[in-house]
């Protein structure tokens, strides 16, 4: 097992910026890759954005490209979220999870979650 621990959340104003980091540890070798989700009260839990472990490749949910970045460093495995021009649509729990298959583009892969870590958009 993979257990996951999300940080950096908070307050910010419309385009402002906030890091996101997500600390992993346990059976963190076979990660396949690292996702961030969000979800909004009332709303379904989202797709933001995916990043392969080995390899780095990077995966985007349309609402965020070009605002967001996801990065990871293997050595501390830490995965982070770099969120910029931030919206008040961008208000919600932000989650990462870990993925051990293959299919990372979808959100059936992720089977490990963190605690989630609230991102409020003020307008």
């Amino acid at each position: 097992q993979v257990q996951l621990v999300e940080s950096g959340g908070g307050l910010v104003q419309a385009g402002g910026s906030l890091r996101l980091s997500c600390a992993a540890s346990g059976r963190t070798f076979s990660i396949y890759a690292m996702g961030w989700f969000r979800q909004a009260p009332g709303k379904e839990r989202e797709f933001v954005a995916a990043i392969r472990w080995s390899g780095g490749s990077t995966y985007y949910a349309d609402s965020v490209k070009g605002r967001f970045t996801v990065s990871r460093d293997n050595a501390k495995n830490m995965v982070y979220l770099q969120m910029n021009s931030l919206k008040p649509e961008d208000t919600a729990v932000y989650y990462c999870a870990a993925a051990y298959g293959s299919n990372w583009k979808s959100s059936r892969e992720y089977a490990y979650w963190g605690q989630g870590t609230q991102v409020t958009v003020s307008s």
